[in-house]
């Protein structure tokens, strides 16, 4: 296990060269799935790049964006390429929790006659589930993700199931056509690594993104890196060293979110009710640790830390009436967030 850095020293390193040879392979592994990806994903480089984060972190992620912005080509591609069982689950009105988990079905066997409970998997026994419009779907069906996405398992029946590693759980959600849709809970939002938001693309991509799905289509894609890879990848990510001073920073960042909180800006406590969690500082240094290897680099910095402060916080900070009223966005607060919170100067 590697060690902390001390504060002095801005550019700790991994334990040993069997680390170092790991990271790289991340860094190639991340080349060659990226090659993959724009035979079909033209663009959304940010997004792509806060997806591959999550996989190597090992978190689940909510995607965000309007229909037709390529949110479940993008999750079924990466699927492809990472040679990972892909399951797709459309979430509807009608849909039960046993229509996730899987339930017990009455078999009779063949040569003794005698009928027995069979316990039938559901699509959550994936490598990557894709919830598409989660948040169509009751509570008592959200909920029955919960478990999945925090222990890797399911309980049917009284009895529980292992999922396969590598896990994860990528939802959507349609930003409009609310009507009839059922809000996800703070405690399940919570269990989300990020918040990703797809946004229309720019011309020149959008230009390519017509021409390009109105040909015959291209060369398959072919599966460059394994799940036994990505399960190494994020074992590697957690042997990062992190300084202490960013380490401090990531804290100080989602503590002062908390309007109960002393020294809590004014903004704070006039537009917010509740605050992050300790899994956002958590998973800022997570997804720190995964960005500074992606990048080339075996330490992390500030700027890793403030580059994934949108994904990680926009759907920890509970708004108050105040700020619906004013339209105030949580990206918004983010923004004033890391206006107001000083970076530390010690050169990183």
């Amino acid at each position: 296990m590697a060690m902390i850095a001390p504060k002095t020293d801005p550019s700790p390193s991994l334990a040993s060269g069997d680390d170092v040879a790991l990271a790289d392979r991340l860094t190639e592994g991340r080349t060659r799935i990226l090659a993959e990806l724009h035979k079909l994903i033209v663009g959304q480089d940010d997004v792509i790049e806060q997806v591959l984060l999550s996989l190597f972190v090992g978190g689940n992620s909510l995607i965000i964006g309007v229909p037709g912005l390529a949110k479940t080509l993008l999750i079924r591609t990466i699927a492809d390429a990472l040679d990972l069982k892909y399951s797709r689950i459309q979430f509807t009105p009608d849909l039960m929790p046993s229509d996730i988990t899987g339930t017990d079905l009455v078999q009779e066997d063949a040569a003794t006659g005698q009928r027995r409970l069979v316990f039938m998997p559901g699509p959550i026994f994936a490598n990557i589930v894709l919830a598409d419009e989660i948040n169509r779907t009751p509570p008592k069906t959200q909920a029955a993700l919960l478990e999945a996405m925090q222990e890797h398992r399911v309980t049917v029946q009284g009895r529980t199931y292992t999922l396969d590693e590598p896990f994860f759980v990528f939802a959507t959600q349609n930003p409009i056509e609310l009507e009839g849709t059922y809000p996800l809970p703070e405690a399940q939002l919570d269990r989300f690594m990020f918040n990703i938001v797809i946004d229309y693309s720019s011309e020149a991509d959008e230009l390519e993104i017509v021409r390009s799905t109105t040909r015959l289509p291209g060369e398959a894609l072919k599966p460059v890196v394994t799940g036994g890879d990505i399960v190494a990848f994020q074992q590697l990510v957690r042997r990062v060293p992190v300084p202490e001073p960013v380490l401090r920073y990531a804290v100080t960042l989602v503590r002062t979110t908390r309007p109960g909180e002393n020294g809590a800006p004014a903004y704070v406590k006039e537009w917010v009710s509740y605050g992050a969690s300790v899994r956002a500082a958590q998973y800022l240094i997570l997804g720190a640790k995964a960005r500074a290897l992606l990048q080339g680099r075996y330490h992390v910095k500030f700027d890793d830390v403030r580059a994934l402060a949108h994904p990680v916080l926009r759907h920890r900070i509970l708004k108050n009436f105040h700020a619906e009223s004013e339209r105030v966005t949580t990206d918004q607060l983010v923004d004033r967030l890391l206006e107001s919170v000083p970076v530390p100067s010690s050169g990183m």
